[in-house]
């Protein structure tokens, strides 16, 4: 849990230097509180498609561990 609140974290705060650097270099000025609402959009879809991944990989895994222990059978 703490490895997963210390990646979210950086992860926001290296999205922000970056759209503080990057939007102005490609024509685009927003605010602070606007950088802020963009970050937090990205990193809730973040959070949600590292779930789904890793909901979808750990449905795999279990079953490929049936189908193993099962001898086949489903």
């Amino acid at each position: 849990m703490n490895e997963s609140l210390v990646n979210v974290a950086l992860g926001m705060i290296i999205s922000m230097a970056l759209q503080i650097v990057v939007f102005p270099a490609f024509g685009h000025a927003f605010t602070l509180a606007q950088n802020i609402g963009i970050t937090v959009i990205f990193t809730v879809a973040s959070i949600l498609r590292s779930y789904v991944v890793r909901r979808w990989f750990n449905a795999a895994l279990h079953r490929a561990v049936v189908r193993v222990t099962t001898g086949g059978a489903a």
